[in-house]
């Protein structure tokens, strides 16, 4: 299907303002369960039990718990299920999850301890492979979607005014006609790869209604391929202060730096259809994303035993936000494989490529915890942990060009993409429970669970219409709404003098929806309504994950 205007020359203009879409942030909020073997053994419920390095990141009060020294290093592999090779990433990867030490200092009181921590931790493990393949259901095509925002005309209505840039030689959209310095947000570089590629025809001039210069087109897609290889990880690096007051009540705080690094390479591919429904070939949407950054947040935490001759114990802990400050860059190509149709000269592009560099602040949101802990004798241990934080409320900032007193870009939030993380994410919740057993003081069996619930609303969709900048730099429009996560482990621990061995086991499951562009989009088509809209696919992300520490008392 054709649509034929006249389309005006315009010039080009740079954006200085940049930040990211919610789908792309989310990557960074949470947590992996992972850490120490016992840690991770016991589900992570150990913010009341304490006395574990790991308990550094979540309730600091717990490194309060030791009364020696120690030192511990931990490494494994994770597995993935269901899965083929993709660029190079394999189902079964290697990882080094964790360093540290506690230094402990006894206050000329025997029942009185300062102590001083520090702990490395993968917190995060990004190595994720995505494969789909499905056949539409309605008449749909991602070249289609970039079609119909241009129809809406405006960023107001979400969309675009196109026109031609006489600097770069290539079609862009405008925020409105009558300013063709302005890019329009709506107009990501997804949708500039499909207009100056296949949906703007320049050539066919004999085929145009008098008087226009240029036609405009889309065509269906009958097929759609997506393989995506994730890689990379935060590190977090926690420096630790935490004391006991009489074996009674445990405080703790904790400065943590986080560090982020990813990679996101996708293929995304199109079987194109004529109008009497025959493939005339492909389309394929190539991606390479690199997300860096850096941030700081600060916890604190108690844990205190109310009743006085219980071991039972209550734990109390706050997060504040980390306060990153990111970059992001992507080199994106469209692949146009469609044959020219009998009697048309060739138009358009058979490559065509697009990249950019930007910066941003990204806030993630407050953390609350409570957990409770409990020992019979010598043997037994038992743990249970509830923690909150509200996604929903992430503030996504953008970099207005002014500096403070010390050399510091300013920011501002950035309103329009923050109200669509308030309507996509939601408040999560994480429960962990875990028991530990010693038929002898130096044998530990340990079992835990562990769920997450879902992060995203069911009805939550990259929205690429939206009058952000982090729409405008967005290169791919595909996201997953991701459901809760279950976790199941296991563990074992050996202790000879000193030197603990320790190893578990985790299965972690988590169901998802794929959308390769956002579900529903309807454009008036020169009279004609049409409609776009996305066919889901069903993801199951299966992962095995063992787990080796190596500790060291002194």
């Amino acid at each position: 299907m054709k649509r034929y205007i006249v389309l005006a020359a315009a010039s080009l203009a740079m954006l200085s303002a940049t930040a990211q879409d919610t789908y792309e942030n989310a990557r960074v909020l949470g947590s992996d369960l992972n850490g120490t073997a016992r840690y991770v053994g016991m589900g992570g419920a150990l913010e009341a039990l304490g006395a574990d390095i790991s308990t550094m990141s979540t309730n600091p009060a717990g490194i309060g718990m030791f009364r020696h020294s120690y030192a511990s290093i931990s490494f494994g592999g994770v597995n993935q299920e269901e899965v083929n090779k993709f660029d190079n990433l394999g189902k079964t990867n290697l990882s080094f999850d964790q360093a540290g030490f506690v230094f402990s200092m006894n206050l000329d009181d025997d029942d009185s301890y300062v102590n001083f921590g520090f702990n490395y931790h993968k917190s995060r493990n990004f190595d994720q492979i995505i494969q789909v393949n499905n056949r539409f259901t309605h008449e749909a095509s991602l070249n289609k979607l970039a079609f119909a925002k241009n129809t809406f005309g405006s960023d107001a209505n979400g969309g675009y005014d196109l026109g031609y840039n006489t600097v770069t030689n290539k079609w862009m959209g405008y925020r409105n006609p009558s300013e063709l310095n302005d890019y329009g947000y709506p107009f990501t570089q997804w949708d500039y790869l499909y207009h100056n590629v296949y949906n703007v025809d320049d050539q066919n001039t004999s085929a145009f209604p008098t008087g226009a210069d240029h036609a405009m087109l889309f065509n269906d897609a009958n097929d759609y391929y997506f393989d995506k290889a994730h890689r990379g990880w935060i590190a977090d690096y926690d420096f630790n202060i935490s004391g006991n007051i009489h074996d009674r009540f445990y405080w703790g705080f904790t400065l943590g730096l986080h560090d982020i690094n990813y990679k996101g390479y996708s293929l995304y591919d199109e079987e194109i259809i004529d109008a009497n429904g025959f493939s005339t070939g492909t389309m394929v949407l190539e991606d390479e994303r690199r997300i860096t950054g850096n941030g700081v947040d600060l916890k604190a935490g108690v844990i205190f035993l109310p009743f006085e001759e219980s071991p039972f114990r209550i734990g109390l802990s706050i997060s504040t936000p980390t306060w990153y400050e990111m970059k992001s860059e992507n080199y994106t190509v469209l692949h146009n494989n469609t044959a020219i149709p009998e009697g048309f000269k060739p138009w358009g592009y058979d490559n065509l490529s697009s990249d950019d560099v930007y910066e941003y602040k990204y806030y993630t949101p407050w953390k609350f915890g409570l957990s409770l802990g409990h020992t019979i004798g010598n043997y037994l241990a038992l743990g249970a942990s509830y923690e909150y934080s509200d996604y929903s409320t992430a503030d996504t900032r953008i970099y207005d060009g002014t500096y403070d007193e010390y050399d510091n870009e300013n920011s501002y939030s950035d309103r329009v993409m923050n109200n669509h993380t308030d309507r996509t994410l939601k408040g999560v919740s994480l429960l962990k429970l875990g028991a530990e057993f010693k038929p002898d003081p130096s044998i530990a069996v340990r079992l835990g669970y562990n769920y997450q619930s879902a992060a995203y609303n069911e009805k939550g969709f990259r929205d690429t219409t939206l009058d952000s900048p982090g729409t405008y730099f967005s290169s791919t429009p595909d996201y997953v709404n991701w459901k809760g996560t279950n976790r199941i482990t296991a563990g074992f621990g050996y202790r000879v003098n000193k030197v603990s061995f320790d190893i578990a086991y985790q299965y972690s499951m988590t169901k998802g929806m794929f959308y390769p562009f956002q579900p529903d989009v309807e454009f008036n088509d020169n009279g004609a309504w049409e409609t776009n809209i996305s066919t889901p696919s069903s993801l199951n992300f299966k992962r095995h994950q063992l787990l080796f520490t190596l500790g060291y008392t002194f």
